[in-house]
């Protein structure tokens, strides 16, 4: 299944639900700072969301609860992985080269990060 990227205000929405695991409307929309969106508008967004194949939803009477179809981690996976692609040859050598010529990444930085790569390793190892 390929997952769409999303709109800043869809993203900002799915940030929310991610966090509450599952809510309504009225309490997604209480998680925004002010000024706060339309009621109208999140219902909106929630809906092509739910095209989108993001959320889904359980029917409680007249109302709806949404929840997250995607995990963060997913989306999050496609994402990193279409910003290598598009912006640096599908290449992360090339990525965090990048990074370190814009002094963004320290040497401290990439040990924690060989580190971080080593554990995983091992951790795929032992599997």
């Amino acid at each position: 299944m390929e997952i769409k990227e999303l709109t800043k205000a869809e993203e900002e929405v799915m940030q929310i639900l991610w966090r509450l695991k599952k809510g309504f409307i009225k309490e997604i929309l209480e998680r925004f700072e002010e000024p706060r969106p339309a009621y109208s508008t999140i219902s909106t967004i929630i809906r092509i969301l739910q095209e989108k194949g993001f959320v889904n939803y359980k029917v409680y009477g007249r109302t709806y609860q949404y929840f997250p179809v995607i995990s963060k981690d997913d989306y999050r996976k496609t994402q990193m992985s279409s910003f290598v692609r598009k912006y640096f040859s599908n290449s992360y050598q090339k990525m965090v080269s990048f990074f370190a010529r814009e002094d963004s990444i320290t040497v401290k930085d990439m040990e924690d990060i060989m580190e971080i790569m080593k554990k995983e390793e091992k951790e795929k190892k032992k599997k």
